[in-house]
Formats: C-alpha cells, sequence, structure tokens
C-alpha cells in the first residue's frame, strides 16, 4: 500500500533554498514575472531561470504545465521544476499543476515555491494523489519509497487544516485505488470484507452479511452470481451516520464483483486479468466511506457492497436458469456475464428496505457499451431524478471527474421483457448500457431519488492520467465526497 505523502505548509526562508537537496518546484505564471523566492532560485543559478522564461519553450507551456532544469548550477537540488501557473487558476488546473509535482515525488524531498498562489492546497492535493504506485507485489529494491512535500507560502496560518483535508481525500482515494488493484487471488471476498471491517478503527459501523443471512434476506440474484466460486458471496454495510438523529441517510451501493470470468457465458481470453476491477464500484464506494470517517463528515451514510465471484463451475449459474430477487421479481438469466445488475438489484433493495434513504447512488463497472459511447473521459450517469442528477454532475465538475448524463425511458423495457419471467438480465447489443440502467430501475421504489454510475470507462486506465498512474484511478471518490458535503452536510 502506497503511504500518502502529504504536505506542509512553511514560512517562505530564501536561504533554505540554495541547499534543499530534492527537487524545487518553482510555480510562474508570465515571462519576466518572478516572485521573491524565485528570484531567489534565479540568482542562483545565475540568471538561468529568467532566460528559461523568455524562451519560446515557456511561452509555449500551458497554465498547468511543467519542465524540469536539471542539475542547476549554484544549488544543491537535483532538479528546478518550472511550474506554469496563474495565481488565481481553478482548483482543477491546480491540481493538475500539482500532478506535474507528484509525478517525481515518491522517493523525493520536494520543495515548492508557490508565490502568489492563492491556491497551493489544490496544488497540494494533486501532487499528493498523483504520488501513487501500486508495488506490493514487486520484488523490486529499488522502487521509490517516502518522500517529502514542503510549500514554502507567506502565510502558511491560512492552511492550518489543509493537511488534514488532503489526508482524508488521499486516503479515501489509495483505499479504493489499493482494493481495484489488488490481484483477485489476494482480494476474495472475505478478505475484502476483513479490510472494510477495519474500518470500525476510524468510528464506522461495519456489518457483514453472510451466505445464510443472504438466504434468509431472499437475496437470490446475488447468490445466484456467486454459486459457482468457492470464495463465500457476502454483503458488507457500513454505516456513517453522524448526522442529524434519525435523518435519512444517503445510500452508496457498490458492485464487488472480486473477478469475473463471465461465469458459463465466458469472457474471451484476452484482456480477462483486468477483470480483477470489476469490484471497481465496491472499491469507490469503501473509498469514500474511509474519506468522510477521516474528515468527520457531519452527515448520515451508508455505503453497502455486495461481494461476489462469478466463475465458472458445475454449481455454477446457467444461460436459461430462472432466479427470484429480494424484491420478488423473476428474473431470466440471459448471459451470465451480465450479473453485476444481479448484485445490486438486491443490495439496492435491501438498502431502501432497510435504511428508507433519502437518495440512493448505485456505481458499478457495468458493460462494455458504456465505454463505446462514452470512452475513458466520462462515467455514464443515469437518473431518475433531474435535481438530484444534477446536483451529483455539479460536484463531479467541481472535482474534474468526468460524467456525462445518459437517457432513460420506458421505450427501452421492451429490450428486457422475458417470456419466461418478469425480466431478463439482458436486452441484446443495441443500447447496452441504458438497458441494464433500466434493468437496474425496476429495483428503485417510487419517488426514490436515485443515479446510477456507470464506471467501467473510468475506474481503471490502461495509460496514466493527470492525478494517477496507470490502472486503479479512484474515480468518485471525490465527487461523492462533495456531493455529501454539498448537499447531505448539516
Amino acid at each position: 500500500m502506497t503511504a500518502p505523502i502529504l504536505p506542509s505548509f512553511t514560512e517562505i526562508d530564501l536561504e533554505s533554498i540554495g541547499t534543499h537537496t530534492g527537487r524545487v518546484a518553482v510555480v510562474l505564471s508570465e515571462p519576466g514575472k518572478l516572485h521573491p523566492a524565485a528570484r531567489r532560485v534565479n540568482k542562483l543559478m545565475r540568471g538561468a531561470l529568467v532566460r528559461f522564461t523568455e524562451s519560446d519553450a515557456f511561452s509555449k507551456m500551458k497554465d498547468g504545465e511543467a519542465q524540469d532544469l536539471a542539475w542547476p548550477v549554484g544549488m544543491e537540488a537535483e532538479a528546478v521544476q518550472v511550474v506554469r501557473l496563474s495565481p488565481r487558476a481553478d482548483e482543477n488546473t491546480a491540481r493538475k499543476a500539482g500532478g506535474k509535482i507528484g509525478k517525481s515525488l515518491l522517493g523525493k524531498d520536494v520543495l515548492v515555491l508557490a508565490g502568489p498562489l492563492k491556491s497551493p492546497d489544490e496544488l497540494a492535493l494533486g501532487a499528493s494523489l498523483r504520488a501513487y504506485a501500486f508495488d506490493d507485489h514487486q520484488t523490486n529494491d529499488d522502487a521509490p519509497e517516502g518522500g517529502s512535500l514542503k510549500i514554502m507560502v507567506s502565510k502558511p496560518e491560512n492552511f492550518s487544516g489543509a493537511t488534514d483535508s488532503v489526508k482524508a481525500l488521499v486516503e479515501g482515494v489509495f483505499f479504493s485505488r489499493d482494493l481495484v488493484n489488488e490481484p483477485a487471488n489476494v482480494l476474495t471476498t472475505s478478505e475484502f470484507a476483513a479490510r472494510l471491517e477495519a474500518l470500525k478503527d476510524l468510528g464506522v459501523t461495519v456489518k457483514v452479511l453472510d451466505e445464510p443471512e443472504l438466504e434468509a434476506l431472499g437475496m437470490r440474484a446475488l447468490l445466484g452470481v456467486g454459486q459457482g466460486s468457492e470464495s463465500p458471496s457476502k454483503v458488507v454495510i457500513m454505516e456513517w451516520l453522524k448526522g442529524e438523529a434519525g435523518e435519512a441517510p444517503l445510500a452508496l451501493v457498490g458492485k464487488g464483483v472480486v473477478f469475473d470470468t463471465g461465469g458459463i457465458s465466458l469472457k474471451p481470453g484476452a484482456g480477462m486479468e483486468d477483470m480483477t476491477m470489476d469490484m471497481g464500484g465496491a472499491g469507490t464506494v469503501s473509498g469514500v466511506m474511509k474519506t468522510l470517517a477521516l474528515r468527520g463528515a457531519k452527515a448520515n451514510v451508508v455505503g453497502l457492497v455486495g461481494l461476489v465471484e462469478n466463475m465458472p463451475d458445475g454449481r455454477a449459474q446457467r444461460p436459461g436458469d430462472i432466479v427470484t430477487s429480494m424484491k420478488g421479481t423473476t428474473i431470466e438469466v440471459i448471459n451470465t456475464d451480465a450479473e453485476g445488475r444481479l448484485v445490486l438489484c438486491d443490495v439496492m433493495w435491501h438498502a431502501q428496505e432497510e435504511y428508507k434513504p433519502a437518495a440512493m447512488v448505485d456505481l458499478a463497472t457495468l458493460t462494455g457499451a458504456i465505454i463505446i459511447g462514452l470512452g475513458h473521459e466520462n462515467t455514464g450517469v443515469f437518473s431518475n431524478d433531474d435535481a438530484f442528477c444534477n446536483n451529483f454532475l455539479n460536484a463531479a465538475s467541481a472535482e474534474g471527474e468526468g460524467a456525462w448524463r445518459m437517457p432513460m425511458g420506458p421505450g427501452y423495457d421492451k429490450l428486457i421483457k422475458s417470456h419466461k419471467a418478469d425480466i431478463k438480465n439482458v436486452g441484446g447489443r443495441a443500447a447496452g448500457s441504458v438497458t441494464a440502467a433500466q434493468f437496474l430501475g425496476r429495483f428503485v421504489k417510487e419517488d426514490q431519488p436515485w443515479i446510477h454510475l456507470d464506471i467501467a470507462g473510468t475506474a481503471q486506465l490502461s495509460s496514466e492520467s493527470p492525478l494517477a498512474p496507470k490502472g486503479a484511478t479512484g474515480w468518485g471518490v471525490l465527487a461523492l465526497n462533495r456531493l455529501v458535503k454539498d448537499q447531505f452536510e448539516g
């Protein structure tokens, strides 16, 4: 697990700049406009910093971009990183600039000369989020560890609480990333549940429902998915009820398929190793709950995750089987690889029956169709409530997490109509992500505000992004935390 590198905010000390032995990042906005700390660097470098800011290389840099000047003459630092950033840059631009710093933060001591930047805390958040590596299973002794992030500002007292804020967000995102990156032979359903039970140390109430309890509740749609696996199916419930007593909570529901072979409807072998990320929805829910606990959110939120493994076996669910959900709706299983919705429908129904939530959000790496539609830039957003959906979209936009609303409507229902059961679990290739949402909508009670987030394209990337290396992104932790803060926190 990567230990977050958290920022410290200190007063400007010009004399210490030249003797810093790690990396020095200098935030600048325009050619020739040097703040006092930058002027000190320029003097030590015998004018090289000014010459660089007057070059074509600097003029072509966009806000948030950076470039290294290696082994600067007159300084003990191994590099001066010039970060171009307007003093009044918005949150997301500042975070992306921080990501440029964070990419080289692991194993390094980095000194940031922020100058007149109004949001050095956002720069710090971006740097801390990017300084992540999942190397738990590598034996390379040269893998960088540790590091420090010191940010010189004129009034450090203005950022006295920033380190704690960054800690809550980064630890939640890293928790999500670690879960999604883990291989399935390590992150079994039992291990996943154990890691969530550890949240009790932060004040989260955690309940684990095992197979006999799930059977008693009637969760036969969920249990059907996992019946071919040696790993027992579970539902883990995390309660954070620190808001107004008796106030209905926000319910977050996550799909937690720790590995998805497709079951009897077996996936192609190429790329199947990526199906360790099919618990991405549960990973995001878990990260959000950790962030809320770490920052002591004054809100009522419950996180529920359905943990299963979808394997082919003599006992595995077959295409053509009919199962009865907790709601009582019967489902014809056309394709055992459309298993996530079978997990979610039971957990969503239990969330509504048990908690009568003010609103509900489910997250799942649900369909390849959403990747065809939106690529890897945006999560697909489906909702039955315009106001609730807009509140989430605003939160996602504020946090720089791509999200795009997709259509729903009764016209799609005919695609999932079954002649043997109440509903079937797939509707063919046409509108595949929409029919998946329509299926889930059958398990949302009347007047229940609900959002479905299809994160198949955003939970894990095959290349680095501004705030994360290749692999799990932790998408949604920041946006849902912002939604809680803006809409559900007193």
